[in-house]
């Protein structure tokens, strides 16, 4: 016997439901689960209908909606549930698709990606404080962040232009071994960014 026959023939709606947690009272009427129902309006027996919404069925179609399930996996789950036999597999909950690993390919792209990013959002904050805190007179203080625009812009560009211009086993060299150089320099421009921020909201 199939599994829908199965279960159509051993389980109520009503049965399900008391099963699967739902609360019934004695006339049968319980509070449905389908919409935002503030009183009893979902009366339940073999089948069930609901008197707010008009959901109805019969204990298949209420496992199929309240489990978000197709009619066939919402039979099995009720058969294995409630011990039913019945000539086909036992009930397995679907499996969540397995993620594609990565290539090679794919990986060293992305770590291209990150590296480009990093580096031409750094350029473009040092080219900026090489301007905005240029010094104002030959005796003024020199601030921090002109004195890092000045020491790092040329090996930041020269950086980029390997990863815009340079053949594969360069920009692979460079990915490999700036990795942590650029993790810190991704890590200054959130810091940065993060204390702008917070100035502007002071």
């Amino acid at each position: 016997m199939d599994v829908f026959r199965v279960v159509k023939d051993n389980v109520t709606a009503r049965q399900m439901a008391e099963y699967y947690g739902i609360k019934i009272g004695r006339n049968g009427m319980a509070c449905c689960p389908f919409h935002d129902d503030k009183h009893p309006s979902m009366k339940l027996d073999k089948r069930y209908y609901c008197f707010g919404c008009g959901e109805k069925g019969d204990a298949i179609d209420f496992v199929g909606k309240y489990f978000g399930m197709t009619s066939k996996d919402a039979a099995m789950k009720i058969a294995d549930d409630f011990g039913l036999e019945y000539k086909s597999e036992k009930y397995k909950p679907p499996q969540k698709p397995i993620k594609p690993k990565k290539t090679l390919e794919q990986e060293f792209r992305e770590a291209q990606d990150y590296c480009f990013k990093s580096l031409s959002d750094y350029l473009h904050l040092l080219k900026e404080w090489k301007i905005k805190y240029a010094p104002k007179s030959m005796d003024e203080e020199w601030h921090p962040l002109f004195c890092e625009a000045l020491n790092n812009i040329d090996q930041t560009e020269y950086l980029l232009d390997t990863l815009l211009n340079g053949d594969v086993r360069n920009r692979a060299f460079l990915v490999q071994n700036q990795r942590r150089k650029v993790r810190s320099i991704h890590e200054r421009i959130r810091e940065f960014n993060n204390h702008r921020e917070k100035c502007e909201w002071d």
